[in-house]
């Protein structure tokens, strides 16, 4: 047995020097694991484009105006209406082919199987492409006779391919190539200027 004196606060000093070295080491080995792990929940731009929400503020936009946004790579219009323009949408019932969207019912979501196809009835939500061969129509928002459109023309949309015309709610008119309405994509408001698109359940 030796008699050699053991320097216990030495060998304290090296436990907590070694401690805090594993323990930092251990931090810093769980942050290098945590970040690309997180990083795989957020939405890659490719996810985004494939089907993630669009948030859209409207806060600018004027009654005869129309803006566009992109969701699932496709244009969608957000037309702001008159309540003139609006009042005259339930008149053209007989001239259109399915005036109360009820051909493809997922196409339009519940809340827009109204005259005015929207939420609000002021703003309409739809996708800009033409149900025919996917061509996007033009705006032709002035009434009144014009080349390609009727002489009682209300205002609405001309596809330039093929010469389907479609109404200020995006419904399209009888004996036309374009076999249906333009859709109305899944969308709800966050705020009265806040528009999101692609979604419309909140959590």
């Amino acid at each position: 047995m030796s008699d050699t004196p053991v320097d216990t606060q030495r060998i304290d000093s090296s436990k907590r020097t070694w401690l805090i070295a594993s323990t930092c080491a251990g931090a810093v080995g769980g942050v290098a694991t945590a970040v690309p792990f997180v990083s795989t929940l957020t939405p890659s731009e490719r996810a985004k484009a494939a089907g993630a929400a669009v948030e859209v503020d409207i806060s600018t936009l004027k009654p005869g105006e129309k803006i566009t946004a992109e969701w699932r790579g496709k244009p969608v219009w957000i037309v702001k209406r008159t309540p003139e323009t609006v009042a005259e949408l339930a008149k053209l019932d007989d001239q259109l082919a399915d005036p109360n969207s009820l051909r493809h019912l997922e196409d339009t979501p519940e809340y827009a199987r109204n005259t005015a196809r929207s939420i609000k009835p002021e703003v309409l939500v739809v996708v800009g492409i033409c149900t025919h061969l996917g061509c996007s129509p033009s705006d032709k928002f002035t009434p009144g006779p014009q080349p390609s459109l009727p002489d009682n023309w209300e205002g609405g949309f001309l596809c330039p391919c093929h010469g389907s015309t479609f109404d200020l709610a995006g419904r399209v008119f009888k004996n036309k190539p374009a076999p249906d309405n333009l859709p109305v994509p899944p969308h709800m408001y966050l705020s009265d200027t806040r528009l999101l698109i692609g979604e419309d359940k909140k959590a």
